[in-house]
């Protein structure tokens, strides 16, 4: 589930000088720069209990349910074990991007540091690297819009990987959900086509560019994922097969398809600094982070393992797509396709934002709208034609997660520490951490794009040699 809140979402406090108010007491400059940035959330500022929420959204979405093949991929013990340490690396990371931004936006008498801001500022804290700062910012964004992009071309993947399943088997649906079977199944067309049926109505959704107008929509789609979700764990775990015979290890050749996976599903990274800057109480966010990322993980971990163990080798790229062919576990595909319908909004939402406003600015009043609405068009057409190019779900979701995933949550963060401390005292223990994390990112960027890219042109191969023969 997606979260509204912008990856590059701050105050306009962040692009200029800020003044205490008059009741104030005059403080130091430090304590002062401090407390204005502490003080942006201020008493609008988003609870405990709603900056807890915001996370989880920001974490949970098809990336959840991927997580069974990625487990199998792994093994049976060795897939949630590296779920759990991915876990552990990853709140850690969000952490040192937090620490970070604290340190630079104090120094620099700044209240808000966005993800961008705060490499390209710590890039200006190492002299070699200071002429380059301005391509951190520009590095980071690229990553977010491709990640985001990502999450939209999946999300059309999934959509049509999910209603063309259950259009193919309504005529067999029954409401007995005992039996995974259907003695009816009518093929339809191609996914692409369904894809391709998406399109305009998903171009009609990004059309609406004020996200509150979404608020009653994002409301209905998040309850119908937990909805949808409930349903999914009910059905695992009592339909779990005794006994279990599954490897404890998987093949090591797919183990970067399982990174790719699981990083992906950690999606969070991007709304940690605007969802800390919103709080009523920021100092408090360290206890919202590791509570909702530890109730992720857990989700993650469970859900992975029962789903495997359920499904076994007959597990697909969304679990969804395993339920059994009766309208209860029908319905629950609806749902959730429903769900990611709406949040293709909130992800496109942030590519928008870093995409349109220059093109805007260099074209008159005049043009204006017209320029906005086609590059939105423009931009989901993009994510159509990509995921027509590559209608694999697993496969893309490994893709994007090792391509873009990785940098933003493993490979910059332990990058940013050394560059924000290095001559502040940072121990040598630190660096030595920092630059193996990031190394295990760049060791799965390479690996899980490399596998990820050869299992898309072997898959793409044998579909056109399968036409090939029913055509001959």
């Amino acid at each position: 589930m997606a979260s509204e809140i912008n990856y590059q979402d701050g105050p306009d406090l962040s692009r200029r000088d800020v003044s205490p108010a008059d009741d104030e007491p005059v403080r130091s400059p430090s304590s002062q720069r401090q407390s204005e940035y502490e003080r942006f959330g201020g008493r609008t500022g988003s609870s405990f209990s709603q900056t807890l929420i915001h996370l989880l959204k920001g974490n949970i979405g098809t990336g959840l349910l991927g997580l069974p093949l990625a487990v199998k991929n792994a093994g049976l013990l060795v897939g949630p074990l590296s779920l759990l340490a991915m876990g552990i690396v990853a709140v850690h990371c969000m952490n040192l991007l937090v620490k970070c931004a604290h340190h630079l936006s104090a120094k620099l008498g700044k209240p808000f540091l966005s993800y961008g801001d705060a490499v390209e500022y710590g890039m200006e804290n190492v002299p070699w690297l200071s002429r380059h700062s301005l391509w951190g910012r520009r590095v980071v964004n690229m990553f977010l819009n491709i990640t985001q992009l990502g999450f939209c071309c999946v999300y059309f993947v999934f959509l049509s990987d999910n209603v063309k399943q259950v259009v193919e088997t309504a005529n067999g649906t029954t409401g007995n959900c005992h039996n995974n079977q259907t003695s009816v199944i009518v093929p339809s067309y191609n996914s692409r086509l369904y894809m391709l049926f998406f399109l305009p109505f998903i171009i009609v959704l990004v059309f609406i560019r004020n996200l509150k107008y979404l608020a009653p929509l994002s409301f209905v789609a998040n309850i119908s994922m937990c909805v949808s979700l409930v349903l999914i764990y009910y059905y695992c775990l009592t339909n779990i097969p005794y006994p279990i015979n599954l490897p404890l290890a998987g093949r090591g050749i797919d183990y970067p398809l399982f990174f790719g996976t699981a990083i992906f599903a950690f999606e969070g990274i991007g709304v940690v600094l605007p969802l800390e800057n919103k709080m009523q109480n920021p100092r408090n966010f360290t206890t919202v982070l590791y509570l909702g990322m530890g109730i992720v993980t857990t989700l993650y971990i469970t859900l992975g393992t029962i789903g495997y163990i359920g499904f076994g080798e007959h597990i697909q790229g969304s679990i969804t797509l395993n339920l059994p062919l009766c309208w209860l576990y029908q319905s629950v595909k609806l749902l959730y396709s429903f769900g990611i319908y709406i949040t293709y909004a909130l992800q496109f939402y942030v590519s928008a934002e870093i995409l349109i406003p220059p093109a805007v600015a260099r074209c008159g009043p005049r043009w204006a709208l017209m320029v906005d609405l086609g590059i939105r068009a423009a931009l989901v057409g993009l994510t159509c034609a990509l995921a027509i190019l590559i209608p694999e779900l697993d496969l893309v979701i490994s893709l994007v997660g090792s391509v873009s995933s990785s940098a933003l949550a493993l490979i910059f963060p332990p990058l940013l520490q050394i560059i924000t401390f290095h001559n502040e005292g940072l121990k040598s223990w630190e660096i030595a951490k920092d630059i193996g994390i990031s190394l295990i990112g760049f060791v799965g960027f390479v690996a899980g794009t490399y596998i990820s890219i050869q299992e898309i042109v072997a898959r793409n191969s044998i579909r056109h040699n399968s036409t090939n023969l029913y055509v001959g």
